[in-house]
């Protein structure tokens, strides 16, 4: 994102890996996958691995370039899938047990400020890797609620991750970046979560439809652009976009 001068907000990079150590970023120690980390079944032991991985990020990037999108905490329910080795496992508990240790470990112990910016995805019940961003997940509640939400749920309620990407999926036959009752109703009233959430790379929802479900940005270029559009067509209100501004901005002071 480019910066803007008057107001003194300098440009900020939204995008960089950490799934098994710091990625597309030059030389940096490399961890075993997710699915080979999960076997351990030791929480102390992936938070520090994520607290090394993070003490690389903050070495290659100034503050305004630490956001992570990582760990991936999608069910790897059938082997189909096709991204497996991302995910930690079958089990929604130890999902939770496990990434909560791992957003820890990305996002520090100090009580103002965060080490790095961690980030859970997909959000959620993306399985499917084949024409992802038109599939549709048939779950019912009790499947989405015990087995696509749960791991979600016990992170966001016991480590407080700051960042949560919605999927390309549809659920039941709306978009999750779409879908209100998901990250608004679920995730923020119900849960609690108050940091910020992005769409997935190149989403095919309407912007103004996923700014007012509840995203606060959408990747990649062009969103300013049309998100002005929407607000000049009556779609959107400023006061809804002054609310995702707010949530984003909030996530960069938390760095230093």
């Amino acid at each position: 994102a480019a910066g803007i001068e008057r107001l003194g907000v300098a440009p900020y990079d939204y995008w960089k890996e950490a799934l098994h150590g710091v990625a597309r970023q030059g030389a940096a120690t490399s961890f075993p996958t997710a699915l080979s980390m999960s076997n351990t079944w030791n929480t102390e032991l992936i938070y520090k691995l994520a607290d090394a991985t993070s003490t690389e990020a903050r070495a290659k990037n100034d503050r305004y370039n630490l956001s992570y999108w990582s760990p991936t905490i999608n069910m790897a329910r059938d082997p189909r899938w096709g991204r497996n080795e991302e995910s930690m496992g079958e089990d929604p508990y130890l999902t939770g047990q496990l990434g909560a240790a791992f957003v820890n470990g990305m996002q520090g112990n100090d009580t103002t400020y965060l080490k790095t910016i961690a980030t859970l995805k997909h959000f959620a019940a993306n399985n499917k890797e084949t024409n992802r961003k038109d599939s549709d997940s048939r779950v019912s509640e009790r499947a989405l609620r015990e087995i696509y939400l749960k791991q979600f749920e016990i992170i966001v309620k016991e480590a407080h991750p700051y960042t949560i990407m919605s999927s390309y999926n549809l659920i039941n036959g709306i978009h999750a970046s779409e879908n209100k009752e998901l990250l608004t109703d679920i995730l923020r009233d119900e849960w609690g979560f108050d940091g910020m959430v992005t769409t997935d790379w190149w989403t095919f929802g309407e912007h103004y439809r996923e700014t007012k479900a509840g995203n606060d940005i959408k990747m990649a270029a062009g969103y300013p652009e049309r998100i002005k559009e929407a607000y000049e067509k009556g779609f959107i209100t400023e006061a809804e976009i002054r609310l995702s501004a707010r949530r984003i901005l909030n996530m960069i002071l938390k760095i230093d």
